[in-house]
């Protein structure tokens, strides 16, 4: 996932929003997130899925907006991700067929780019 998602922007935009806000307000702010999340996330680490759609819930940014231009073109990837998705058992069933939805959308339309 993380050579398809833009760490480095997702960073500098919660960086952006918060301001001068403290990582520990901030993290109040958009709720179940830990200011060291935050923090490690504006370094350019990867957050967990949840933590990711909260971010861009709070950030008020599709999460396509923080994937490279040029992902991985290979089927391959795709089928991987979502078989991750499925196999994981701390997402709610909801949860993992919208996200799979989500990059199925994804991959066609960048399919249709190149």
């Amino acid at each position: 996932m993380k050579k398809n998602l833009n760490v480095d922007k997702l960073g500098e935009m919660i960086k952006s929003k918060r301001g001068n806000k403290g990582l520990r307000e901030t993290a109040a702010e958009i709720g179940e997130v830990s200011a060291s999340t935050l923090s490690r996330i504006e370094q350019g680490k990867l957050p967990d899925v949840e933590t990711f759609l909260k971010l861009c819930d709070w950030l008020e940014v599709s999460p396509e907006k923080l994937k490279y231009s040029q992902p991985p073109s290979s089927s391959k990837s795709e089928k991987e991700i979502i078989a991750h998705l499925r196999a994981d058992k701390n997402l709610k069933p909801e949860t993992a067929s919208s996200l799979i939805k989500m990059i199925e959308l994804a991959y066609r339309v960048d399919g249709k780019k190149h």
